[in-house]
């Protein structure tokens, strides 16, 4: 038995999410069942994030563990033979028997991307929310400071988590404008349930001159979901990366 780590992007426009759903196609299982028909033998992924509908990624993190003889390199061709087109598996590899992508030591980022101009484009209507006031990107950035370091993020989860413990680490958030597309890229240690789009509708207020800059902190420390802004649209979401500092490699 070996454990093997693959790393996926996909499109999400047409998923409803990563998990396996009772109402609609995911992207776990699309792996699973061409895994399972590729290797044949009964494969379940385990997925390091767990994407919502709609949400995209480039660099999202799955392990299984499988009898195969093939080399955990060459899965990935193998496999993308099978796939969709909107899944690509961007690497396989070999992986310790123990490493699980969800509990190991890691560094998680996230990008989301805002159109900001007069009127919508088509090609980026799956990929970006379209706002049509104008942000102040500046005011964002300033915001965004606040949430940097540990801090008790039970004002960006949706009510609907599971999760007892909010502590979370924000390492950087970036609020970058290029002309009339803005980028917020966050990176974590972990991220509660719509964490970033609640950041990101909270930090759109503050574009808009709705909030000023530092009641970002305010709502940080009253610890309540109702005062933060509301959830951004699933679309302008992309995992980019997950990093493991202690992965080993084999």
């Amino acid at each position: 038995m070996k454990r093997i780590m693959l790393v996926v992007a996909y499109d999400g426009t047409n998923y409803c999410g990563w998990q396996i759903q009772p109402n609609g196609i995911t992207v776990e299982e699309v792996l699973n069942r061409h895994l399972s028909d590729l290797l044949k033998e009964s494969i379940a992924v385990i997925g390091a994030s767990r994407t919502d509908s709609g949400v995209h990624a480039i660099g999202n993190v799955a392990v299984f563990d499988t009898e195969t003889k093939i080399p955990g390199e060459k899965i990935s061709f193998a496999l993308n033979q099978r796939l969709p087109k909107d899944i690509v598996i961007q690497q396989s590899r070999e992986v310790p028997i123990d490493f699980h992508p969800r509990f190991c030591n890691s560094t998680k980022t996230y990008q989301y991307r805002i159109l900001n101009s007069r009127f919508p484009l088509p090609t980026q209507r799956l990929y970006t929310h379209f706002i049509y006031y104008p942000l102040q990107a500046e005011a964002m950035s300033e915001a965004s400071k606040y949430l940097i370091g540990e801090h008790d993020f039970k004002s960006f989860c949706s009510t609907r988590t599971q999760v007892t413990d909010t502590i979370r680490t924000i390492y950087d958030i970036n609020v970058i404008r290029d002309g009339e597309m803005i980028q917020i890229t966050i990176s974590g240690n972990g991220f509660l349930y719509n964490m970033v789009r609640i950041i990101v509708g909270t930090l759109i207020k503050v574009g808009l001159g709705i909030y000023p800059p530092n009641h970002v902190k305010e709502i940080l420390d009253k610890k309540n979901r109702l005062v933060a802004g509301p959830k951004a649209p699933a679309q302008g979401l992309t995992l980019l990366k997950i990093d493991y500092p202690d992965l080993e490699v084999l």
